[in-house]
């Protein structure tokens, strides 16, 4: 008998409480005019995100896509709960540097990579490496269009 094994796999969501993550995503929704379930995805992986800069110290070397982004931004305007939040987590701040200039399909899959061997879920359509992100109707950042 052969038994498989089966990786955990981890939300953004999963790294606060219900009420903090519906706090995230409804101000997500109102300042940036999406729809509510779209901005629970947002938020979702931003936390994924930022989980994984900060836990490996690789920060400086990762950047959220355009879709994400909004939700880093999220999480730093509610700046006592991220503080607090990322010395929980991490022992220090992760501050948000921006880097626009060097999203990159490139690099945007080796951020995804990263969040994957993390154990997190990733929504591929929200950082523009999912396959049906191909010109004209591309969903993705930067060159890849």
């Amino acid at each position: 008998m052969t038994i498989t094994a089966v990786t955990a796999t981890r939300t953004g969501q999963s790294l606060v409480t219900k009420a903090e993550f519906s706090m995230l995503a409804t101000f997500c929704a109102d300042e940036y005019s999406l729809e509510r379930s779209v901005a629970a995805r947002v938020v979702d992986q931003a936390l994924a995100l930022v989980h994984v800069m900060g836990s490996t110290g690789e920060g400086a070397t990762m950047a959220p896509s355009q879709q994400v982004d909004p939700g880093w931004h999220t999480l730093v305007l509610h700046t006592d709960w991220y503080a607090n939040w990322c010395a929980e987590q991490f022992g220090y701040f992760v501050h948000h540097q921006p880097n626009s200039k060097t999203r990159t399909r490139g690099l945007m899959t080796d951020v995804v990579g990263k969040i994957r061997a993390a154990g997190f879920v990733v929504d591929e359509r929200l950082w523009g490496t999912a396959a049906e992100c191909n010109a004209p109707a591309c969903c993705g950042d930067g060159p890849c269009c």
